[in-house]
């Protein structure tokens, strides 16, 4: 075992905690804990992120219905930041200065993200983040329940590589820094494995990039050189219905060139014909799909909540879910939503996933989870044809880069750092590349 993965084992080991839900008795309907929903409701991001502001506003009522938290009533504040990166930032600020709010549950894209990091450092706020991620970073200030490049990425590409015998790669992204990052750790992973460069072709488009046939006509060409070829996909938002449609169009098959996707889910899928698409792949760490009570108990209360049995689930919905239930249990434990007590209460806290299992926030304020591979069917589900055999735990700072193997996260005290170099024995400074 490397250096920095031995440490980080030393370092990150967790207790899974124990504790039931709190069931209070009545509240005052004017003594609130204010929580904020930062998720664009417009713009081009709004195909994504307006079910996770629905899938908040459902969390927050099934709290209240048991009483709410440490005997108050759970009050959810919306905003719009409508697709916008700077009025992220803006929002962001209104939700902590203005609103008091006691955390925020928001952002979608990296550079969203990135947007209102020095809000949530400054104003000493906390965020759950619900998104996959292309890591490099752990800040005090924020948790991150999505996907880290290690449990998503990088096993989607082991799938391909060991299973589809793919040799040709294809990394297709939106140009931001998500995209960017993820595909140079991939690069570099895939060259580690023996990949030549001339194997590796990567293309960037804007937000909202809706003329595909140059790009598709190109990995048409790309993949006719006799070596399975695969494309992995970090396209953004509605961008990926105009890029599937010109799969489609120009007749690329799954069996011939499959696409393994990291921001396509159930709720894309849904403005999609679907039938062209089938066998192509989506890497998640969770599917509706997934044939578990707790899932099946989060599907029903969804619908009824919603009023719409049509209306899917996805990922990030449920790393809103683990994310929200860990702060309840966080602020249960503290006694308080004071952000300082909650952040030192959470590492540790462990609760249940709709996989089955339970999730557990790690010392470098990631999460433990499943990966999953799911295949896309002709009714815009995913069949899973493979998952780990156990939670992978968060990885901050990839392996695979120079500049970040060495590093890793641990906000415990003494170290309460966010990028300590092993080798050197130095923290970096805040924890934010």
């Amino acid at each position: 075992m490397p250096r920095v993965a031995r440490v980080r084992s030393l370092l990150m080991g967790a207790t899974v905690l124990a504790g039931a839900l709190m069931s209070g008795e009545s509240f005052a309907q004017e003594d609130t804990i204010k929580v904020g929903i930062l998720h664009s409701l417009s713009g081009t991001m709004a195909i994504s992120e307006t079910t996770l502001k629905d899938v908040m506003l459902m969390l927050i009522e099934e709290q209240n219905k048991k009483g709410g938290l440490l005997g108050k009533k759970l009050e959810a504040v919306v905003v719009d930041p409508a697709s916008d990166w700077p009025l992220f930032a803006e929002k962001a600020r209104d939700l902590l200065e203005k609103e008091k709010v006691a955390a925020v549950f928001g952002c979608w894209t990296s550079v969203s993200r990135k947007s209102v990091l020095p809000v949530f450092e400054e104003l000493n706020g906390l965020l759950f983040y619900p998104v996959q991620y292309e890591g490099e970073e752990s800040q005090r200030n924020v948790f991150y329940t999505g996907a880290a490049p290690n449990q998503q990425a990088i096993p989607a590409v082991d799938y391909l590589m060991d299973v589809e015998g793919v040799e040709r790669w294809v990394l297709a992204g939106t140009d931001y820094v998500y995209p960017q990052t993820t595909n140079k750790i991939l690069q570099a992973y895939l060259e580690s494995k023996g990949v030549a460069p001339e194997d590796i072709m990567i293309n960037y488009t804007p937000f909202g990039h809706s003329d595909w046939q140059t790009i598709v006509t190109d990995i048409k060409n790309f993949g006719s050189a006799g070596k399975k070829t695969a494309v992995v996909s970090t396209i953004n938002g509605d961008a990926n219905v105009p890029f599937y449609k010109e799969l489609a169009n120009q007749g690329i098959k799954a069996e011939d060139i499959p696409v393994v996707a990291f921001s396509v889910g159930e709720e894309e899928l849904a403005g999609i014909d679907t039938e062209p698409l089938v066998g192509h792949l989506a890497a998640w760490n969770y599917f509706q799909s997934v044939d578990t009570e707790a899932n099946a108990e989060f599907i029903e209360t969804w619908h009824a909540f919603i009023g719409d049995d049509k209306r899917v689930t996805n990922d990030p919905m449920e790393a809103h879910y683990i994310g929200f239930n860990m702060w309840v249990k966080a602020v249960e434990k503290a006694g308080t939503t004071d952000p300082d007590a909650v952040i030192d209460a959470i590492i540790g806290v462990s609760v249940p996933n709709l996989s089955g299992g339970y999730s557990t926030m790690m010392p470098n304020h990631h999460i433990t989870k499943p990966v999953l591979i799911g295949e896309i069917q002709s009714d815009g589900q995913f069949e899973i044809v493979w998952e780990t055999p156990g939670l992978v735990v968060g990885d901050e700072w990839s392996d695979y880069l120079p500049d970040s193997k060495d590093l890793i996260a641990d906000w415990r005290a003494p170290l309460s750092c966010g990028n300590f170099n092993v080798a050197t024995g130095k923290c970096g400074g805040k924890g934010i590349n």
